[in-house]
């Protein structure tokens, strides 16, 4: 169980990160288009996950854009951008934001990755949703990179998922 704070108070979380070196969970997740992908459809590429808690928070929003704008700096690497947001929220929000360079993902029709990944928010008020983290898989599917944002409002360290894709 990691503890990470929102404004400042202590929450928990599920689990914690995949840690580096490690192989990357499995999962099944559904896409704004209501089709199901996994890990394995993303074999020999990298892959970013960029979790958080509600794409309809402006720091959850903000991070989604920011990916989406480095999306083509990372040669050779994808980004999913997943949330307990049903996949019509994500759609609705990428469409307007005229962001195509990034996938939105829920778990809406199957459950586990939250806990799999370590970042289901097991109490306080955002209890049910995900924590805000990044874990980065190589092409062989093993983790080279984490950060649980240890304040939920904050943005990641974008910085350092770009060098860690380098």
């Amino acid at each position: 169980m990691a503890q990470i704070t929102l404004k400042g108070n202590p929450i928990n979380t599920s689990g914690e990160l995949p840690s580096v070196g490690s192989a990357a969970p499995e999962f099944s997740l559904t896409k704004s288009d209501l089709s199901d992908v996994s890990l394995k459809d993303f074999a020999g590429k990298k892959v970013v996950l960029n979790i958080f808690p509600s794409i309809d928070t402006a720091v959850c929003a903000a991070s989604v854009r920011h990916f989406n704008a480095d999306v083509d700096k990372m040669d050779g690497a994808v980004v999913l951008c997943i949330s307990m947001d049903l996949p019509f929220a994500h759609s609705r929000f990428c469409g307007a934001e005229g962001l195509e360079s990034v996938t939105s993902c829920s778990e809406m029709h199957k459950r586990g990755f939250a806990e799999d990944y370590g970042v289901r928010i097991v109490d306080g008020p955002l209890a049910g949703l995900m924590a805000r983290a990044v874990v980065i898989v190589d092409e062989s599917g093993k983790v080279i990179y984490t950060q649980q944002v240890p304040e939920i409002v904050e943005e990641p360290d974008y910085e350092a998922a770009l060098k860690a894709l380098a």
